[in-house]
């Protein structure tokens, strides 16, 4: 038996739809679209997030020398298709020791990228692409811009915009940044592609 949805902005707990509301509830932060327990790595785990994404699956490929995908994660319900994908990876940093990233697509106001970050509010924030461009990696064969956004200190964040909807990119060491940057990441959207994609153990940076 899965674990009960929790709160995409604190991973609280939430009351469930009523005969009063369709809708999921935090008591910090009102009606929110539910974060699903995490999914598995494993070829079923894949197809589940993209049978429900509204939003891209963007998933780095080629992956990175040596870096697995460790599990799938989604906001949304049955009613709403998931409004926010959320796909983890793990592997060797630039620099010595593990290192583990999530790729997230999400809608604009669901937040889960923001909570992951370690912000207090739904979005990247005003002003946070005001200069330049700290990093530029491929989406779908484009370059696209990505920003560098202060949340938690133990973590590496990037934020940027793809096909309308937010782009986070957060990698735990902070140094993990460094592959963001220098690493030429390309992004595909997996729900158009059939990939003999390697998989991991999975990350518990899922769980928030």
């Amino acid at each position: 038996m899965r674990a009960a949805p929790t709160c995409p902005r604190c991973f609280g707990p939430l009351h469930g739809p009523s005969a009063w509301s369709s809708a999921w509830r935090c008591d910090t932060h009102g009606d929110v679209l539910p974060y699903q327990p995490p999914l598995p790595p494993s070829g079923a785990g894949l197809e589940a997030v993209r049978k429900n994404a509204v939003v891209p699956v963007w998933l780095p490929w080629p992956l990175p020398s040596g870096w697995l995908v460790t599990g799938f994660g989604e906001v949304g319900d049955e009613r709403t298709g998931a409004r926010a994908s959320v796909v983890a990876l793990s592997g060797p940093a630039l620099v010595d020791g593990p290192a583990d990233m999530l790729v997230i697509a999400e809608e604009p106001g669901v937040g889960i990228g923001a909570s992951f970050a370690g912000l207090a509010g739904p979005d990247p924030g005003d002003g946070f692409d005001a200069g330049p461009p700290n990093a530029k990696i491929e989406v779908l064969g484009h370059p696209t811009a990505l920003w560098v956004v202060h949340g938690s200190p133990d973590r590496a964040v990037y934020a940027g915009e793809a096909l309308g909807n937010w782009l986070w990119v957060i990698a735990w060491p902070p140094e993990a940044g460094c592959l963001i940057a220098l690493a030429e990441l390309s992004l595909f959207d997996a729900r158009d592609q059939d990939l003999d994609i390697p998989y991991g153990a999975f990350s518990p940076r899922l769980e928030g």
